[in-house]
């Protein structure tokens, strides 16, 4: 058979080596990451392991080793997120004004190192709270740059394997670091009931190595390129906005007025008899169900109304929260950390993704900017109202364990029936 007549039997077999050449260019260029994309996946990598090694264990080091109260935890946790919620549209506002990104990026990432050693030297909730402000600062500064980041290394085909990557070394990083606390604790605690200040300090201390590192090779690993400064405002507005956005972003108040730290859920786990190796176990295998249930639910968003999802997530969450008001025994919060899993994996990006399929191209960045600006707000009052529900607030003694997940259950069913009713 000729040249021809075997062009033609693969054109007749629907595909041509031509074909097939391009097939093989497209894979290739997909199987190649930038360098900067593998330097910030390693980056987050490395702060993941810091940051998880601790970010658990310092309420538990707030209540069992220093005595605050819960409100005290609420007022450090939701100053901390509020902080870091809104720098994040200050930083991506002024990396764009720069025309650098990598600055801001370093910056955000040495603030959540220099937060570590702090807690070294704490020996009251104060220097507690400054270290947890200190440290969601800098992922406020970092974290809008940082996607800039990878956003300007690839191509847009390659945009969801880049923060695919990016997703997936920070899921590393952090079952990584749990794992290396839980064996620490074990080590020096066994199955002791309650953290020792011992054992925080020597965790403490183990943690500053990864959250240097991470700054080192950030520093010296991201190449980037000017580019020109932009002129655009800062500003924060609803105006001009789509009605359902709008709509939208009340109802996500109204939820996040009940979302309350996970630092809330840790302590209730305490309580209801976990362990701290039990505890560290729990958020592993907490990790591991959000891993393998992310991908497909989010792809599932891509093929209903995203409203669906949101909404059973949000059903969900408020089972979870009236399961944690009462449970009494360890299983009852491996049980419940499990459907937190999937609460995460079933809304956490597709709120993101719905806002996008709200507002035009051209408002995104207002619209997220918006988002972030009234999310970050609600935690501190939803944090602070946690605390002192739980405990108390001077003479009076709260209303105990139960009541911030009461509420946070309630908020929850009244957001996902005004998105189903009322959000178009």
């Amino acid at each position: 058979m000729g040249a021809a007549g075997r062009c033609r039997r693969g054109i007749a077999g629907g595909r041509s080596v031509f074909d097939d050449s391009n097939t093989r260019r497209r894979r290739r260029r997909r199987r190649t990451i930038p360098r900067n994309v593998r330097v910030l996946a390693l980056t987050s990598f490395l702060r993941d392991v810091s940051s998880e090694m601790l970010v658990h264990l310092t309420p538990l080091f707030l209540t069992n080793v220093l005595g605050a109260r819960t409100g005290v935890v609420g007022l450090i946790e939701g100053l901390a997120e509020s902080a870091g919620s809104l720098l994040r549209i200050l930083a991506g506002w002024w990396s764009d004004r720069m025309g650098r990104r990598k600055p801001l990026t370093v910056l955000g990432y040495g603030m959540a190192a220099a937060a570590v050693p702090m807690l070294l030297a704490a020996r009251g909730w104060g220097l507690v709270g400054a270290a947890r402000l200190l440290d969601r600062a800098g992922k406020g500064v970092r974290t809008a740059p940082r996607d800039a980041l990878i956003a300007d290394a690839v191509a847009p085909g390659q945009r969801g394997i880049a923060f695919g990557l990016h997703r997936a070394a920070d899921t590393a990083g952090a079952m990584t670091g749990l794992l290396g606390a839980l064996a620490v604790v074990w080590w020096l605690q066994h199955g002791a009931l309650t953290l020792d200040a011992a054992t925080f300090r020597t965790i403490v201390a183990l943690a500053i190595v990864p959250s240097i590192l991470a700054v080192a090779v950030l520093a010296v690993g991201v190449r980037e390129a000017a580019r020109p400064p932009s002129a655009a405002a800062l500003g924060v507005s609803l105006a001009g906005l789509d009605r359902r956005f709008r709509r939208f972003l009340a109802v996500m108040v109204l939820f996040t007025l009940g979302n309350s730290s996970d630092a809330f859920l840790v302590l209730r786990a305490q309580e209801a008899g976990l362990s701290v190796v039990g505890l560290l176990a729990v958020l592993v295998f907490f990790n591991l169900v959000y891993t393998l249930a992310a991908g497909p639910l989010g792809a599932l968003s891509d093929r209903i109304d995203r409203r669906r999802l949101i909404v059973a997530g949000w059903g969900l969450y408020a089972l979870v929260y009236l399961g944690f008001a009462g449970a009494g025994a360890g299983w009852h919060v491996w049980l419940l950390y499990a459907g937190y899993a999937l609460y995460y994996a079933a809304t956490e990006g597709v709120a993101k993704a719905l806002v996008a399929d709200m507002v035009p191209a051209e408002q995104r960045g207002t619209a997220y900017g918006a988002f972030n600006a009234a999310v970050g707000l609600a935690a501190l009052p939803a944090s602070v109202v946690a605390g002192v529900l739980w405990q108390g607030v001077g003479p009076w003694g709260g209303l105990g364990p139960a009541a911030p997940f009461v509420l946070g259950g309630a908020l929850a069913l009244a957001a996902g029936t005004l998105l189903w009713r009322w959000v178009g």
